[in-house]
């Protein structure tokens, strides 16, 4: 077959190649790689069985020459069996059933208990009260009417129908259907739409202890087209000196396996295969003795995946922070004349934003011994669009050349991250783990900085683990207050790098070997943050160290791991006492 044969002289694709070890398994890929390139192109009867080694070892002791061939019984141009593995399909039609008792060989269905809807080439067969939309199914299904079959878009539509709330599982076959013809069947298995949970945890954080607990609703199928409807209620308590301080927040989300856009045609917003996604929230924290702030944010995202890649994109993004200081706490540390603080963490603001973030991987499920990299980066802008809108309104700054928006005052800047992590397999039990983190924010236009919760933060169990989360810089900023959280350790640039090694042990148990480096800086040099502003000839310097030891449990779906971590370089130190070669109880 000229077909198969140019698939398989594809030597750029070909993971054999001439003077490598003979390897049984990456024979048996290349059968995959081939039958999987034939499957993609109509070829629905082929399979791997078909292709077959021949192994010739006589020419030389150390050396083999290896055939790949088609069975015996297809080199005969007459077989039967020839003709059908050579023929290329086409999908005719697309049949839903949400019926798993139905008789797929018949064409004889139950009027009087089942409905029949028809969209172009796709039909819906659904009992007569619907469970699900038809518009919901193919806006979901990546296999075509008219277009060759794929295992690709088998696949696909598995994985996106089986993430749609309202459906338990679900069943793909065909059937032929004459003259190069499938008909595809897919049995839709309904689930329970409605849903209740809840969570209850104890939390410590910056000496505090605490408990916190949520409860969640989910309607999964709220309009019958696999919408989901989500609501959430949190608060939170920890005990701080004497008095409990307190959160609560609630956030409501509703969530279409599709892409909205007015004005699009269906087809587009068919081929985009995209969730949509509109959340608002609303948060209330009481801190004693400091402040409480209200936070209430809205938005719009959009969310896809290709192949190995994953995208979200938020449209809009607005939020308003509104604060109440303790009048003790603002003369203490927010005073006009030289304040301990960056007074403007404490303003009320609007952050409205736009941003994308995505995320890479090379990982292969069928080759999970094989070295794979992960990507995850982010970018996104804030406060352009008030800009605009002030400038063309002829609105007036106030007293500080700030434009506001309802008598207050709205962020301005652009941030990126990218977090690269690299996995150096050795074999199934031991590995190097390499990873960087770098992310910077710049405040412009209408922000001399950027809001406090957009900031970076340095130290952590996934930072730099001989300090304590929020507790190392900017720089070589030393801490100014004796109360458990600093807020100016927040900066404008991050740097986190990572290299760990580890090693399974027994059980679900793994050990790690860890060395940390890293550190935060500040874009501009703020009279709060002394010593954090990022300088090219000595930010080398300001890079802090630690090392250490952890405990990792793998139960394959998740990872609990307990890390101990020593400060081996302190930036903030005097140059004598920078290495700590005699780590205390502090370090």
């Amino acid at each position: 077959n000229d077909e198969l044969a140019k698939i398989a002289e594809d030597t750029s694709k070909s993971i054999i190649r001439p003077n490598m070890l003979f390897d049984v398994d990456v024979l048996n890929g290349e059968r995959d790689r081939i039958t999987s390139r034939f499957r993609q192109q109509g070829y629905y009867n082929f399979n791997k069985d078909f292709l077959n080694y021949t192994v010739d070892s006589t020419l030389n002791i150390h050396k083999i020459d290896v055939s790949l061939e088609l069975r015996d019984y297809l080199n005969h141009s007459g077989d039967s069996t020839n003709k059908v593995i050579f023929k290329q399909y086409t999908i005719r039609k697309v049949v839903f059933y949400t019926n798993s008792d139905l008789n797929l060989t018949s064409d004889i269905i139950n009027k009087d208990k089942l409905d029949t809807i028809q969209f172009r080439d796709f039909i819906l067969v659904t009992p007569k009260k619907q469970i699900l939309k038809i518009d919901a199914l193919v806006q979901n299904t990546f296999i075509n009417p008219k277009s060759l079959y794929s295992d690709d878009a088998v696949e696909r539509t598995y994985s996106a129908l089986n993430s749609l709330g309202p459906i338990k599982y679900v069943n793909i076959s065909f059937k032929e259907a004459g003259n190069n013809l499938l008909d595809c069947y897919v049995i839709i298995i309904p689930a329970k739409a409605v849903s209740l949970s809840s969570e209850l945890e104890a939390t410590y954080t910056a000496g505090y202890w605490g408990v916190a607990g949520n409860v969640n609703i989910a309607n999964r199928n709220i309009f019958k087209g696999a919408e989901t409807l989500s609501l959430l209620a949190r608060g939170a308590f920890e005990w701080q000196d004497g008095v409990w301080a307190q959160e609560y927040g609630g956030q409501v989300g509703l969530k279409f396996p599709r892409f909205m856009l007015p004005f699009a045609s269906f087809d587009f917003k068919r081929s985009i295969h995209a969730n949509t996604e509109f959340t608002s929230t609303f948060t209330y924290q009481f801190r004693p003795g400091e402040f409480t702030t209200t936070n209430v944010g809205a938005g719009i995202n959009y969310s896809w995946v290709r192949k190995r890649f994953q995208h979200i994109f938020q449209l809009f993004d607005l939020s308003y922070v509104q604060f109440h200081i303790n009048p003790v706490f603002r003369d203490n540390f927010l005073n006009p004349v030289k304040p301990i603080f960056n007074p403007y963490n404490y303003q009320d603001h609007f952050i409205m934003r736009i941003g994308y973030a995505g995320s890479y991987t090379s990982f292969h499920t069928n080759r999970p011994m094989q070295d794979y990299s992960i990507a995850r980066y982010s970018i996104e802008t804030a406060g352009n669009f008030l800009n605009l809108l002030s400038h063309t309104l002829g609105s007036v700054p106030d007293s500080t050349g700030a434009y506001q928006l309802f008598k207050i005052r709205y962020a301005q800047y652009v941030k990126g991250e990218i977090n690269l992590t690299h996995h150096q397999i050795f074999d199934k039990d031991n590995r190097f783990v390499y990873h960087v983190d770098f992310g910077i924010g710049v405040p412009y236009g209408n922000g001399d900085v950027i809001p406090f919760e957009k900031r970076f933060y340095s130290g952590g169990a996934n930072s730099v683990r001989g300090w304590s989360e929020s507790t190392l810089g900017p720089g070589v900023y030393n801490r100014i207050t004796s109360l458990p959280r600093d807020f100016n350790q927040v900066g404008d640039i991050k740097l986190d790098m990572n290299m760990e090694y580890r090693t399974k042990m027994f059980w679900l148990l793994e050990g790690a070997l860890f060395l940390d480096g890293g550190n935060i800086w500040t874009i501009k040099d703020y009279n709060t943050q002394q010593g954090g502003t990022f300088h090219f000839d000595t930010f080398m310097n300001q890079i802090a160290l630690a090392y250490g030891a952890g405990l990792r449990f793998d139960f394959s779906f998740f990872i609990a791991r307990v890390d101990l971590g020593f400060k081996l370089y302190d930036p903030t130190l005097t140059r004598r006492e920078q290495w700590r070669v005699s780590p205390g109880w502090n370090d």
